[in-house]
């Protein structure tokens, strides 16, 4: 018998606290250091794992797509209200947004892969659970009435 405990929060929900979550630890980061840092790596590689343990299991595929829109989305907003934070003093948008997702790739690949993991031990767990039940419930009898 496994000891996870699947999460429980609606697909919507993960994706609205993700959202948030990183665009705070960006601003903040941003705030602090001018630009956005490592520090905002980690907490998004955190997040990460924490949106793939969160979400209920019928959202699975929601989480699966999300952190790299994410990050995109989050890049985005940074770039619009500080290009000096992602990128050169004279870059556009479209050129910050760039730059951040390149300096921030390995932040990406981390964050990605270890919700995949987490996503797929999950499912394994939940599909092993299923396969437990059906293996212990009684086998078909088939009886007629004469």
């Amino acid at each position: 018998m496994s000891s996870w405990h699947p999460g429980h929060e609606p697909g919507r929900q993960v994706v609205a606290l993700g959202l948030a979550l990183a665009l705070t630890a960006a601003v903040l980061d941003t705030l602090v250091t001018g630009s956005v840092t490592w520090v905002f790596d980690i907490f998004f590689v955190v997040l990460c794992a924490a949106l793939a343990v969160l979400v209920a299991p019928r959202d699975l595929f929601t989480v699966g797509v999300l952190p790299p829109v994410i990050m995109l989305t989050v890049f985005v907003l940074v770039a619009f209200a500080n290009a000096d934070a992602l990128g050169h003093r004279d870059d556009s948008v479209a050129q910050a947004v760039v730059s951040g997702l390149a300096h921030h790739s390995l932040a990406l690949c981390l964050g990605y892969a270890t919700c995949l993991a987490l996503l797929a031990q999950r499912r394994h767990v939940q599909v092993a659970a299923h396969a437990t039940k059906r293996d212990q419930s009684p086998a078909p009898s088939r009886t007629t009435s004469g």
